[in-house]
């Protein structure tokens, strides 16, 4: 089975020039002297390290394409034909009150002092990249009217352009910052919450300290890595000055911007970027639960983790520490993720597949239960797009899952609601949009509904917030309808006997029962009993 090409993809900009080529290298089989380009081996002859990270940097989202052996499409979702779970109390349960519009689609998620969202998803890491810098007007505003949490990455603070520091290196002023902040806050509506990052270099700068004196942040969440890989976060610079800036912060900057040869190099046009790479983190369990005493101590009132698609050996740690420590949301990032700042060897080949690592989360957190710990609430990334594979997270994950994190299915609709505002500005509107009207009243399902809700706020909504709140909004209808075909009018009452694994592998993996063992002792006792 080829599970993914190398050598050659749409996300770097390479190609094969032969049709045929060999599975396991990616090179064509007929490999000509002379050829003119461009596989991935072809590019890299000339272009070196750029060719690991798919572009134009910064202008796209990319996501790895690798084809898992088994995967969320190997489970289905349970349907029936009676009852219904999850409905208020007393409600006299029938075909006039279990209506598929009825279903709740809240959720909520903390150890102590819980954080509601009207939806059981949330938006990953927007940190330092210039996809997030220039949409999070867009995100921002989206989430915080669709009633979700928005996690605002690392490094914000650490790249910020009107950065001031102490004498000591530590955050007095970071204008980027209070901007994210800001935005989310003036239309949050007490559902969901701003989350920001910390790594190596912003617990090093404060950036805790910062946000909790400066905005009352009520929750910071520390990183150990992402799906997508597991070194740290990492942005392109196209400036020498800038790259310098950065060196000096602190930050790795490759190639050394403070080298004569780099600075030649960049001069003469043939380095024209500069990658600002973040340490690795080294967690051990007690850094770790004196970390958490010490942001409950600055006045945070909840600490969630962020933690990658590591071994076996560091998903035990972070499910063990997260309990002792009473973090109030852990989110496991399974490979491949990505929204294409990560390189594209790393995206597609390192890393636990999301499907396969909540499968062990499953393990570990009943084995915890079962000695008498309490698991925290759990999230899962990596690769979600929709509400079928959301319900399925969900439900695999009963009882302590919570909710799961999107990386490009959020950021897509706001940057296609930008797109639109924009090319009605210019006049540019595409057949695939202007068959639909020509003016967002048109346009958008969701225009009338919220104006009426935001009044003379209405206007300070961009476009790209209502393309995610329009989103959203489908999402909630489409969870509604699958959640009542399995009789399910509550998240609480979503559970693992909801899914069959269409395979014996996914039933071997997942523990789910293999589609023809699910209820087959139920269904031989209505036959024969």
């Amino acid at each position: 089975m080829n599970l993914r090409q190398p050598n050659a993809n749409e996300a770097t900009g390479t190609a094969n020039r032969s049709r045929d080529v060999a599975p396991m290298s990616g090179i064509c089989t007929r490999c000509l002297d002379g050829c003119k380009g461009s596989c991935e081996i072809w590019l890299s002859t000339f272009r070196g390290r750029e060719v690991l990270y798919p572009g134009p940097f910064g202008e796209i989202t990319a996501g790895a394409d690798k084809n898992y052996p088994v995967d969320y499409s190997h489970l289905n979702i349970q349907g029936y034909a009676v009852g219904a779970k999850g409905l208020p109390e007393g409600t006299d349960i029938g075909p006039d009150t279990a209506v598929f519009y009825s279903v709740d689609t809240e959720t909520e998620y903390g150890w102590d002092k819980k954080v509601k969202m009207r939806l059981p998803i949330f938006t990953g890491a927007l940190g330092s990249t210039d996809i997030a810098r220039i949409n999070w007007e867009h995100f921002a505003i989206g989430a915080a009217i669709s009633g979700i949490t928005i996690v605002c990455g690392e490094n914000v603070c650490g790249i910020d352009p009107g950065l001031v520091l102490d004498n000591n290196g530590k955050v007095t002023k970071s204008p980027e910052m209070d901007r994210r902040i800001d935005i989310y806050k003036k239309f949050w509506e007490g559902y969901g919450e701003m989350l920001v990052q910390m790594n190596v270099e912003d617990t090093r700068l404060g950036t805790a300290e910062y946000v909790s004196s400066k905005h009352n942040l009520e929750t910071i969440e520390l990183k150990w890595g992402q799906g997508a890989k597991c070194i740290g976060g990492e942005i392109k610079v196209r400036s020498l000055d800038r790259a310098q800036e950065l060196k000096k912060r602190g930050y790795i900057v490759l190639p050394d911007p403070t080298r004569p040869d780099m600075q030649a190099a960049f001069k003469q046009g043939a380095i024209k970027e500069f990658e600002r790479h973040s340490r690795l983190g080294f967690v051990s369990k007690e850094g770790f639960l004196e970390e958490v005493d010490r942001l409950r101590g600055i006045g945070f009132k909840r600490v969630t983790l962020k933690t990658g698609a590591y071994s076996a050996v560091e998903l035990a740690m972070a499910i063990r520490y997260c309990s002792e420590a009473k973090i109030d949301l852990l989110t496991i990032d399974g490979a491949p993720g990505g929204t294409g700042m990560s390189p594209w060897p790393m995206m597609n080949e390192w890393g636990i597949p999301t499907f396969y690592i909540q499968s062990l989360a499953y393990e570990y957190a009943e084995l915890l239960k079962r000695r008498g710990m309490r698991v925290p609430d759990l999230a899962m990334a990596g690769g979600f797009s929709d509400e079928p594979n959301v319900f399925k997270a969900l439900a695999m994950g009963d009882p302590y899952v919570k909710a799961v994190c999107m990386g490009r299915g959020l950021m897509i609709p706001g940057m296609v609601g930008k797109n639109i505002e924009k090319w009605i500005k210019n006049g540019e509107l595409p057949k695939t949009v202007s068959k639909y009207g020509s003016v967002p009243e048109e346009i958008f399902v969701t225009w009338e509904e919220l104006k009426e809700k935001y009044g003379s706020k209405f206007k300070e909504i961009p476009m790209g917030a209502i393309g995610i709140y329009t989103y959203a909004q489908k999402f909630r209808t489409g969870l509604q309808q699958i959640m009542a075909g399995s009789r399910n009018f509550s998240l609480s009452s979503i559970s693992r006997n909801d899914l069959m694994a269409l395979t014996e592998d996914a039933s071997r993996i997942s523990g789910i029962p293999y589609v023809m063992d699910a209820y087959a002792d139920d269904a031989l006792t209505v036959l024969l009993d």
